[in-house]
């Protein structure tokens, strides 16, 4: 929600579309795509949609960088929503590692 809100801030406030509109998509595609994975119908197929929202929340980071750089958000707005950022990016790779290495050892077997 919070990149929602931010989309809504830059649209109103700033009357920035272009970045905001690519920075809403990817932000909001990261989680329904955690909530696609959850009726995964295999664990491979969990994760192809863990890393599809993996690489959404990569591509979130370069919006919010470009935002900071064309001077668009303030460095605590910055910082605060790239902690969030990358603290996603930490869960997800860690829960694709698990499940990858899962799979492994089941097909071992």
């Amino acid at each position: 929600m919070r990149i929602v809100k931010l989309n809504r801030y830059l649209t109103d406030k700033t009357r920035e579309r272009v970045l905001s509109a690519q920075l809403l998509r990817s932000g909001t595609s990261i989680g329904a795509n955690i909530c696609e994975a959850g009726y995964a119908q295999s664990k491979k197929d969990f994760v192809s949609k863990m890393s599809i929202a993996l690489k959404e929340a990569a591509e979130t980071e370069y919006w919010l960088e470009l935002l900071l750089e064309g001077e668009f958000i303030t460095q605590t707005q910055f910082e605060s929503l790239y902690a969030d950022c990358v603290e996603l990016i930490k869960m997800l790779t860690a829960t694709i590692n698990t499940t990858k290495r899962r799979i492994f050892l089941e097909e071992k077997i």
